[in-house]
């Protein structure tokens, strides 16, 4: 019998969870291992139980604040989120993605839709509209070709694989975290860091320097 996926539900609507767990519950595939609202014992909640999926309702705002994202997220390193109940803004859409969602799902989707896009995140794939999707493409074509590579490069020798770390450590992954998404052991990691530090002259100002620039672009 195939695992379970496991899914997390946040939502300052109680209402709302309580019916997205019931419609959960019908699904052989799926499992709801939490529902709560945003809050510290949410956290620890996601630490202990370790969703495959994230489903989050943010505050229905026209750019929804998702600062309390990236924090949530390296408690879980390898959870897809998937957003639920949002506006079909691009400003919405492109800060959600910049804040590391997978899943965009609009507010005036069907129940239906919100389980296939738990679903297919946690397979590995993407969920968003259409029209959003193409303003991604068009977001991305507007980026500068290959410049934050550059001026890594220039700045900093880096290896390929210190090149991968720097955007891990900006987002303010832990050495045992970045290890997991890269499969190395903990020690590994610790020694990429400490020759990045070298090669920057032990000047944690400049590898932070060095870590906002992969930030620019998706």
């Amino acid at each position: 019998m195939s695992t379970k996926v496991k899914v997390f539900i946040v939502s300052e609507n109680r209402l709302l969870r309580d019916t997205l767990a019931r419609i959960f519950e019908q699904e052989q595939d799926l499992v709801v291992v939490g529902a709560s609202r945003l809050c510290r014992e949410a956290s620890e909640e996601l630490s202990s139980t370790r969703p495959d999926v994230l489903l989050w309702n943010p505050p229905a705002l026209a750019v929804p604040d998702l600062n309390d994202l990236p924090r949530i997220r390296r408690r879980v390193p390898q959870m897809k989120v998937v957003a639920f109940g949002m506006e079909e803004s691009e400003d919405a859409f492109l800060t959600a993605v910049r804040a590391g969602v997978v899943g965009y799902v609009l507010k005036d989707a069907y129940s239906a839709d919100v389980v296939e896009a738990v679903r297919l995140t946690a397979q590995g794939e993407a969920v968003c509209p259409p029209r959003l999707c193409l303003c991604l493409f068009a977001h991305f074509a507007n980026q500068p070709t290959g410049v934050p590579k550059l001026r890594l490069r220039t700045r900093l020798p880096l290896t390929r694989r210190e090149q991968e770390l720097v955007p891990m450590i900006a987002r303010g992954l832990t050495n045992k975290e970045i290890a997991m998404e890269l499969n190395l052991s903990a020690q590994t990691v610790k020694n990429h860091v400490h020759r990045i530090l070298q090669k920057a002259g032990s000047n944690r100002l400049a590898v932070q320097e060095q870590c906002r620039v992969p930030e620019l672009t998706l």
